[in-house]
């Protein structure tokens, strides 16, 4: 790798742990450039993931504020999250990349409706059980554990808006502040990027410069990214998380 290269790499993590903080989809900035500097493709994506972990510490540690009091969702969240990140990371090696090739795009763009439409279709879930006088699960219920662990092993195989697909399924499913979303969302992103990490050490071949230069970038990023999201309103979040999908939906369609 010249010092070119190198520089590009650790640019891209610092761009991707930025990213991964306040949205997701970082992958969609490290792992082209991978590619670009002529790591196979799995190599680039191990490789990928184990470098973003820092950064995804990084970013849940930025955002330790708004985890106050979320102790009982992390745990169940969590649980879950290391369940779909180490089935996802077993698919990687398993299946073919065309497996998933098909459905991404359209995953994420029902995300992004998702995204968009949350707070009407929050009202409107609010409205309906004031009327029939029941209420919602404070932790989103199961439907939300199966959209987790459904994301958490798209996560675990290759990751790319992953963030964005969280954000839509607590957002809809949970009564609570954007923001604090987006910090259980971080949390989340340690446990699948850690778990599939450790499962690919056992198992893949890395490209260890790689992994250091997204390392260092992705953890400089991760502290820039929650200083930057945190100062976001609702609505100009929205609109970030929507670009970025958009832009993982085209790279998805087009690579």
């Amino acid at each position: 790798m010249s010092i070119w290269e190198a520089l590009a790499v650790f640019v891209a993590g610092i761009g991707a742990g930025t990213i991964n903080t306040i949205v997701g989809s970082g992958t969609l900035i490290t792992f082209p450039v991978l590619l670009a500097i002529g790591l196979p493709p799995i190599t680039a994506n191990v490789s990928n993931t184990l470098g973003l972990v820092p950064g995804s510490i990084s970013g849940a540690i930025g955002y330790r504020r708004e985890l106050s009091g979320q102790r009982r969702r992390i745990l169940r969240f969590g649980t879950t999250a290391f369940i779909g990140g180490l089935t996802g990371a077993v698919l990687l090696l398993a299946l073919p990349s065309e497996a998933f090739d098909a459905i991404v795009p359209a995953l994420i763009a029902v995300a992004l409706v998702l995204v968009v439409a949350q707070p009407k279709l929050s009202a409107a879930l609010r409205a309906r059980r004031a009327r029939t006088g029941t209420t919602g699960h404070r932790d989103g219920g199961i439907a939300l554990l199966l959209g987790l662990l459904c994301a958490s092993a798209y996560g675990g195989y290759f990751g790319a808006a992953q963030g964005v697909l969280y954000l839509s399924l607590m957002g809809l499913l949970l009564n609570e502040d954007l923001q604090r979303i987006n910090a259980l969302k971080n949390v989340l992103a340690v446990v699948v990027n850690g778990v599939a990490a450790v499962f690919f050490l056992f198992v893949a071949h890395f490209n260890w410069t790689a992994v250091v230069l997204i390392a260092v970038g992705s953890a400089l990023g991760g502290q820039i990214g929650a200083k930057v999201g945190r100062r976001l309103p609702p609505t100009a979040l929205r609109a970030v998380i929507v670009v970025v999908g958009l832009a993982a939906i085209a790279q998805l369609l087009l690579k």
